[in-house]
């Protein structure tokens, strides 16, 4: 009869522990500091009236019902609504077609670089240069329309025209880094799928449709998430471009919300408005990786 040898269990190593939480202890720091703390400041004086000068005074649901009341608020959901609809449809197709082609006829790594080349320019600089190209008198954008015979085009000037070429521009600066998100998706599909597609005859679209769609989901859903949830924060580049104009044309609601805070004071009213974003954004989160199965993935 033979006794089965038994060894002692593997023990972590002792102090493992505390070197995990050191090196997470920065980034908890900033959590804390920059992220938790600031957001329940902000809950907290949503339900007062605060001015800055003056202690809180608590005001229980008033700035809601205000919001809920104020045109100006639900105009500018609505002009946001806009700009995110436009930004995303175009930023997402552009970035999924830059992307395949990167895959699929060249992986360069200057193309690369030349493709994200934009996104290492701040949203202040890329608005300031755009709206210089798209002065309506000197800006060589409508240089060159008015050389093509058509006339003048005020992008930024117009009720029509801001909103869309806003998200042109944001689009311009943010597809790069979309593309290689998606970029980085591609590569985890393997290659031999497309090998056997083509032994089959398959085309390049059908083997889009069939293939690349499919595993591409989660990735896209995630980039999904992560550009409405940017889409809604816009304001920087309202900000050196129209400054919300013209006619509130381009009054987005995060420039509203800073309008209302550090143009009129009105702390509390902003905090409202910053918490049912917050709201409006968890709930688009939540329906987005649901609805899109982000957390699965059908490569086995």
């Amino acid at each position: 009869m033979t006794v089965a040898s038994t060894s002692p269990p593997l023990r972590r190593p002792r102090g493992d522990g505390a070197l995990a939480a050191l090196f997470v202890a920065p980034a908890m720091l900033g959590f804390l500091v920059f992220l938790l703390w600031p957001t329940l400041r902000g809950v907290y004086l949503s339900f007062t009236r605060f001015n800055l000068l003056t202690p809180a005074e608590w005001v229980g649901l008033d700035n809601y019902v205000r919001m809920v009341n104020d045109p100006i608020f639900w105009d500018s959901l609505t002009v946001t609504v806009e700009y995110v609809a436009i930004n995303i449809g175009v930023q997402t197709v552009s970035a999924l077609a830059i992307a395949v082609l990167l895959q699929r006829l060249t992986q360069s790594a200057v193309l690369r670089g030349i493709v994200l080349t934009p996104y290492l320019m701040s949203n202040v600089v890329a608005g300031i240069v755009w709206l210089w190209i798209l002065d309506t008198q000197l800006g060589i954008g409508n240089e060159i329309v008015a050389g093509l015979g058509f006339d003048r085009i005020p992008f930024l000037a117009d009720e029509t025209w801001a909103i869309p070429t806003i998200a042109v521009i944001n689009v311009w600066r943010h597809v790069g880094y979309t593309a290689l998100l998606i970029f980085a998706g591609l590569q985890a599909i393997p290659n031999d799928m497309y090998e056997a597609a083509k032994v089959d005859g398959a085309s390049e679209w059908r083997m889009f449709r069939r293939i690349t769609m499919p595993l591409l989901r989660p990735v896209l859903a995630v980039v999904l998430i992560m550009t409405v949830i940017g889409s809604f924060q816009v304001f920087d580049t309202v900000a050196v471009t129209t400054a919300g104009g013209p006619a509130n044309a381009t009054n987005v609601l995060q420039f509203y919300i800073y309008g209302s805070a550090f143009g009129r004071f009105q702390f509390g009213y902003a905090s409202a408005m910053s918490v049912a974003l917050l709201i409006v954004l968890s709930a688009i989160t939540f329906l987005q990786y649901r609805l899109t199965r982000a957390g699965h993935t059908d490569l086995g």
